[in-house]
């Protein structure tokens, strides 16, 4: 029976894929907390993959946040991701970890990218300034991956692996007042103005901005299929220097029509205004999924019944965030 290691299993992705591989009683899986385990800390991640014999890798472990606490704290992004992602996959090398599977984001992708922005646009243009540290973090991670397979995939048959995803929501979500991305920062917004039968909430920007939006679920059924992919068919669709797949719903919504869709579900009545004084961050932002299409993977969760479930995740652990 082979041993798996979820990295940042009590994250929203890493929650998202311990659910759906716990379903197989094929394979053992082994997690640790951030007290057990400091996943920034080489010596300590060393010997937490030398004593438990791991066969395959999800990396799914990062310091996540949205534009507020990207632009507040840009050294904590970029120092923990980079000590993340470098501290687990050579560790997965030096023990002979075959397998690894590591999670990014579609924020590596230039600002002005042709939309929708496929896999070959990476490192063609500038980043967007709002989160450019943890980009530039997430591309380090696919040529981490990429740089060990070039080196040592017929010595050592590694077969480390890369999925970028879209803006991810749902169940294990952060609601943090600050810290939180769009949908789970609205669905909190939207419940607290209802609760205090406030006049309008005020959304940050213009809600021109268009996004695309990803359940976790649909992600955590991405990864297993990308990671149990014939390593054949994974090498017909990318390149030793462009190995990354991305992971996308196919369509995107506006941040107004998002912010009208999110007080529907959440039953508030009142105003919408936006703060144009707040950056928008970039103006589209796009996947072209045409490859994991192929592959044989698509999204099924529709957007408005994600987010809904979302809302329904809130509401049952609402009091973690008060």
């Amino acid at each position: 029976m082979k041993t798996i290691f979820i990295a940042g299993h009590n994250g929203m992705v890493g929650s998202a894929i311990y659910r759906k591989l716990e379903k197989s009683s094929a394979h053992k899986i082994i997690t640790a907390n951030r007290k057990e385990l400091d996943l920034t800390c080489q010596k300590s991640v060393l010997n937490f993959f030398e004593k438990n014999k791991i066969n395959e890798v999800y990396l799914a472990a990062a310091k996540v946040g949205g534009i507020y606490s990207n632009s507040t704290y840009p050294a904590e992004f970029i120092y923990e991701n980079l000590m993340i992602e470098l501290n687990v996959i050579h560790s997965a090398f030096i023990t002979g970890v075959k397998k690894l599977l590591f999670l990014g984001s579609s924020c590596i992708y230039p600002k002005f990218s042709k939309q929708p922005i496929n896999e070959n646009q990476l490192l063609h243009g500038f980043l967007e300034k709002t989160n450019e540290p943890y980009a530039i973090a997430k591309i380090a991670g696919i040529k981490i991956c990429e740089s060990y397979n070039r080196q040592y995939a017929k010595s050592h048959r590694l077969d480390y692996r890369s999925l970028m995803p879209t803006n991810l929501y749902g169940p294990g979500d952060s609601y943090h007042s600050e810290n939180s991305h769009v949908v789970p920062a609205l669905i909190r917004r939207f419940h607290e103005a209802k609760a205090l039968q406030k006049e309008y909430v005020e959304v940050w920007g213009t809600g021109k901005p268009r996004r695309e939006f990803l359940h976790v679920d649909d992600l955590a059924n991405a990864c297993e299929v990308v990671m149990n992919l014939d390593k054949e068919l994974y090498e017909k669709y990318t390149e030793p220097m462009q190995s990354h797949i991305n992971v996308g719903y196919g369509e995107d919504i506006s941040i107004l029509e998002l912010a009208k869709m999110i007080s529907q579900i959440v039953g508030y009545s009142g105003k919408i205004i936006f703060n144009k004084s707040k950056p928008d961050g970039v103006q589209k932002k796009l996947l072209d999924s045409k490859i994991i299409n192929k592959i044989g993977w698509n999204p099924c969760i529709k957007l408005d019944d994600g987010i809904a479930s979302a809302y329904e995740d809130f509401l049952m652990n609402i009091n973690k965030w008060n």
